[in-house]
């Protein structure tokens, strides 16, 4: 990670792998602005955790790392496996089968995009 990155973690998000995966490739490559309004306005339940780190992301940007929110971009954004929880139901003739409730992990990385002047349209700009 260079100096003009910044990154934030969730361990413990509700869903499985699949589905947060979704979301959140949806955003990758994206400018910070555009990609919370897409979160914001989004079907999908899993948006708002989604949000949040990426919220947390660009406030670490800001204050830690002192960039500029306007030029930040979404460089990635990655999904791992958590813990599981393992739940049964009751089923028919005494039997149980067992249900299992996943968890996630997401990581965001944002990057402030250079910003590089073009000296040829200034010049001409000049003549």
């Amino acid at each position: 990670m260079n100096n003009n990155s910044s990154i934030a973690k969730d361990n413990t998000i509700r869903t499985s792998q699949r589905k947060l995966n979704l979301v959140a490739q949806s955003i990758v490559s994206m400018g910070v602005n555009k990609a919370v309004n897409q979160l914001k306005f989004s079907n999908k339940r899993i948006s708002r955790s989604v949000l949040k780190v990426l919220n947390a992301a660009i406030a670490n940007a800001e204050n830690n790392k002192q960039l500029d929110i306007d030029n930040l971009i979404v460089k990635e954004a990655y999904v791992g496996k958590s813990l599981t929880m393992k739940r049964f139901r009751p089923r028919a003739k005494g039997r149980a089968s067992s249900i299992l409730k996943p968890f996630s992990k997401l990581t965001i990385i944002l990057e402030e995009k250079k910003i590089v002047k073009d000296i040829n349209k200034t010049s001409k700009e000049k003549k």
